[in-house]
């Protein structure tokens, strides 16, 4: 398979050209808490980040928490930063299960709930984001503000050469990626390294599902933001697309501002898929939506 076919389905949360050295922070030198919860099964990894308010955070595919190394002391200077680590990545060990964005999210509310935490902010990138919508769909009591980075609400929302290289993604592809950073993180946390061929056959599986979640989208009544690159795997056009189904750019916001919806879209200028999670931009621009008052009411 060529190298190109690896590099595409990064914006599917395969971040393969990814930051080197955001793989290599161990964010738990600086963490308040690290633990195992166990949940449906799993023994779901965590590190807690600061004090106040719960933001949880989800990795993109092939990540892990450490992800967010480089924005992290930024997202926890105010709030209580919670990075996840997904079934089967980082330092989560797989179990006898299909990898789901569905089953991952009922991960992250039994999370919550063994942490104690009746509600939180919720921000994932790509992979991640499609569980964090999830969670505010199937769990909505727990999610109070949203933020989604980098990511499609269907499936032929990526861009095409980006929806060619997810259908190569398999286990036939584990020796050859192992030189990529993902591999190199992997290998260095997880409980058991050979299973990088099982993680990439079943995320494999998980990007050729064809998925469309208008309604769900249509549904969600939170304060969500949108977030990408302006050079994203994503085009803005269905970026728009995303941001009109959370019932933004409908009207005029209004001198007063009684126009503007809970929903916020934000295309961030120099940033592509693969460097927006570490980009202290991404986090300036969370930070301020999440501070914000925001009005409730589409």
């Amino acid at each position: 398979m060529q190298r190109r076919s690896f590099i595409v389905t990064s914006a599917a949360g395969i971040t393969l050209a990814a930051s080197v050295r955001a793989f290599s922070q161990a964010t738990s030198k600086t963490a308040v808490k690290t633990g195992y919860a166990p949940v449906n099964g799993l023994n779901l990894y965590y590190e807690i980040h600061g004090t106040g308010e719960p933001l949880i955070l989800l990795h993109g595919g092939l990540g892990a928490g450490e992800m967010f190394a480089e924005i992290l002391p930024l997202l926890s200077n105010s709030r209580r930063a919670i990075t996840v680590d997904l079934q089967a990545h980082g330092r989560t060990a797989d179990i006898n299960r299909p990898m789901a964005f569905e089953s991952m999210a009922d991960d992250v509310a039994a999370l919550a709930k063994h942490l104690g935490i009746e509600n939180a902010e919720v921000m994932g990138y790509s992979l991640g984001a499609g569980v964090a919508l999830r969670t505010t769909v199937r769990h909505a009591n727990l999610v109070r503000k949203l933020v989604l980075v980098s990511t499609a609400f269907k499936r032929d929302g990526w861009y095409p050469e980006i929806l060619a290289g997810m259908a190569q993604v398999g286990a036939g592809a584990a020796e050859s990626m192992k030189q990529t950073p993902m591999y190199q993180m992997y290998s260095r946390i997880a409980p058991k390294p050979a299973d990088w061929p099982v993680l990439l056959s079943k995320i494999g599986e998980l990007l050729r599902k064809n998925y469309d979640w208008s309604n769900d989208v249509a549904s969600i009544k939170i304060p969500t933001m949108l977030v990408f690159g302006d050079a994203d795997a994503i085009p803005p056009t269905h970026a728009v697309q995303f941001f009109e189904l959370l019932g933004g750019g409908k009207k005029d916001g209004g001198w007063d501002g009684s126009g503007i919806s809970p929903a916020r879209l934000a295309i961030l200028p120099g940033l592509t898929h693969y460097n927006i999670f570490s980009s202290p931009l991404l986090a300036s621009t969370v930070t301020s939506f999440l501070d914000a008052q925001s009005r409730t009411a589409k």
